[in-house]
């Protein structure tokens, strides 16, 4: 059976809403997907501060915002429909939302974005909510997007998403883990912005500047990168403690840039050099190197893709960027995919990856259309 479906993320780099429209299909057990139609719209400033500022509101402000994102959700799915030409298309809608709050050792996560609204707005079925179930059972309901990876690139034994937050997913078929690495985009463009830049095209900013080996050593010692997975980040880390670190001590805006690159490097090698996966895989290592699957917006960023080929290579791994829709639009069709399996009542986390006490069919379903 083949599924229309549109997939909706909104990343924790608030670059904006990604929309994906795609044609989700199975057979045998082997899954397959075409992106149609996608795109990514920007938010309007007022939007990014509501969004990056929502965590501040007290409950009842909370929830109108929870309310009024779900509309603007909507609205944007309309919007969309109707530039692609894809009324009468869409079966249903999966939508991640925009996560606030993600406290999962107190089993909290929270994603703005009513699924009501979206539904109400839309006249579509909508599946939202899809880490609660997991943080319910006691997981930490990301990373979210390894079950896709798991689907559709079978072929593929390394994943590693670089948006607002830097994951790595390592899949050795009996025992699938993936886990956050560190702040990525988030305080990488939070620091092109103090530039007067959205963000450090193609890295240019980062390559023209110098470690600080002060600050460099500084962020290896924090205490999430100590921790053993499974284990999450909130976006809060990037913001209130990474970044005011960076910011103490007051460096060129290119330096702490290419000091926060060589961070985010150090952390992704060190984390696949440190894993189980890499010491049991490197003592029957064939003779081609191990491929690393690298997407979302940081695998645009030349300088530090260039940086990760470097440090990787030596460790046997290359690092491959896909199509660019793929590496755009990845988390967004994912999203779709596990609308699909909340659709058809099959599991859509792995508790190997986020440590709940066992496989859970995630998401609330809205019926927005008429019976």
């Amino acid at each position: 059976m083949v599924y229309n479906v549109m997939g909706l993320m909104s990343g924790s780099s608030l670059d904006g809403l990604d929309l994906v429209f795609a044609q989700i299909s199975e057979n045998g057990g082997i899954w397959h997907f075409e992106i149609v139609a996608a795109d990514c719209y920007a938010y309007e400033p007022e939007w990014k501060g509501r969004l990056q500022n929502a965590i501040y509101l007290n409950a009842f402000d909370y929830k109108l915002l929870h309310v009024e994102y779900g509309h603007y959700l909507g609205k944007a799915v309309n919007r969309f429909i109707e530039a692609k030409g894809l009324h009468y298309q869409v079966a249903f809608i999966a939508s991640h939302g925009h996560t606030t709050f993600h406290a999962p050792q107190q089993k909290l996560t929270a994603q703005l974005g009513d699924g009501a609204a979206l539904a109400a707005e839309t006249d579509l079925p909508v599946i939202s909510d899809l880490r609660a179930l997991d943080v319910a059972f006691g997981g930490q309901g990301a990373p979210i997007v390894p079950m896709g990876e798991k689907l559709f690139f079978p072929d593929y034994t390394l994943f590693l998403n670089l948006g607002g937050i830097a994951n790595l997913s390592f899949n050795n078929k009996e025992n699938y883990v993936a886990f956050d690495v560190c702040p990525a985009n988030r305080v990488l463009n939070l620091l092109a912005q103090e530039f007067g830049k959205e963000y450090d095209e193609e890295g240019s900013l980062s390559a023209s500047g110098q470690i600080d080996y002060g600050l460099l050593k500084k962020l290896n010692a924090l205490d999430y990168y100590q921790q053993a997975p499974p284990k999450s980040l909130a976006n809060s880390f990037g913001t209130d403690v990474v970044y005011p670190l960076v910011q103490s001590f007051h460096l060129a805006t290119a330096d702490a840039l290419r000091t926060y690159v060589a961070h985010i490097i150090e952390q992704i090698r060190q984390s696949v050099v440190n894993s189980e996966w890499y010491t049991s895989a490197n003592e029957k290592r064939p003779t081609t190197n191990f491929k690393l699957l690298t997407t979302g917006g940081g695998a645009l960023n030349t300088f530090l893709i260039q940086e990760l080929q470097a440090a990787l290579h030596a460790c046997s791994i290359d690092v491959v960027v896909p199509d660019e829709k793929i590496v755009l639009y990845k988390e967004a069709l994912i999203m779709a995919l596990l609308g699909v399996l909340r659709w058809r009542q099959e599991y859509t986390v792995l508790p190997s990856v986020t440590g709940a006490a066992r496989a859970s069919i995630g998401g609330a379903l809205w019926i927005g259309q008429e019976a």
